[in-house]
């Protein structure tokens, strides 16, 4: 069985167990608590150097990065598939999806706020703010993109009749944007996607609340 080390509240470990959970597959959950520093420990650095969440055993080895999990499922179990049929739409699918993972999450993810605190003297109400701004801006510019698609919650998710990459990214974003007091009023369509797929199983038996640690 493949083993996940997890973190509970990790938006990129977040999207990896709902990846595993829409392709239906069951793994050993090892929860690594990156409050506790338990993801600097030198046995956890063993398994995974960069020091991050989340990691994959696999009978291959171990292998990190939620985007790279998550291409590695969609290699070996290709149904039900991460991306739309449509090679344009997974285009623009894997494009909202990256907008996420790569422009704003980065940005407000708790080393960067660590770092903020320690070497530039940010408190708890800087570092929210901080993390707030990016979000929205980041959030304004999906909200136009899909708004140009003409997208409303009554033709599927995001990309299609199932869940998607992009799915997959918005849910957990979402919680940090709720998180950090982000005023969602101006993205209707981000927070209709969001409630369609946090209403689909795969989304809510692996939600923060629902994990131990």
């Amino acid at each position: 069985m493949l083993q996940l080390h997890t973190f509970s509240h990790s938006s990129a470990s977040y999207r990896v167990r709902i990846a595993l959970a829409l392709k239906g597959v069951t793994s050993d959950s090892h929860f690594v608590s990156l409050i506790a520093n338990d993801h600097l420990s030198d046995p956890y650095r063993t398994l995974n150097p960069e020091g991050r969440v989340p990691a994959i055993v696999t009978e291959n080895g171990v292998l990190t990065q939620s985007f790279a999990i998550m291409d590695w499922l969609e290699d070996t179990i290709p149904e039900p598939s991460l991306y739309p049929s449509d090679i344009w739409q997974r285009a623009l699918c894997r494009a909202f999806a990256h907008a996420i993972a790569s422009d704003i999450f980065p940005v407000q993810n708790l080393g960067v706020r660590r770092k903020l605190a320690a070497d530039f003297g940010a408190d708890e109400a800087r570092t929210t703010q901080w993390c707030a701004e990016w979000i929205a801006k980041g959030f304004a510019a999906l909200e136009m993109e899909t708004a140009k698609r003409f997208w409303s919650p009554e033709q599927g998710y995001l990309f299609g009749p199932l869940p998607t990459l992009a799915d997959i990214c918005l849910v957990p974003q979402m919680n940090n944007a709720r998180r950090y007091g982000v005023d969602l009023t101006p993205f209707p369509l981000l927070v209709a996607a969001d409630a369609k797929a946090r209403a689909h199983p795969a989304f809510i038996t692996t939600a923060p609340e629902t994990q131990a640690g």
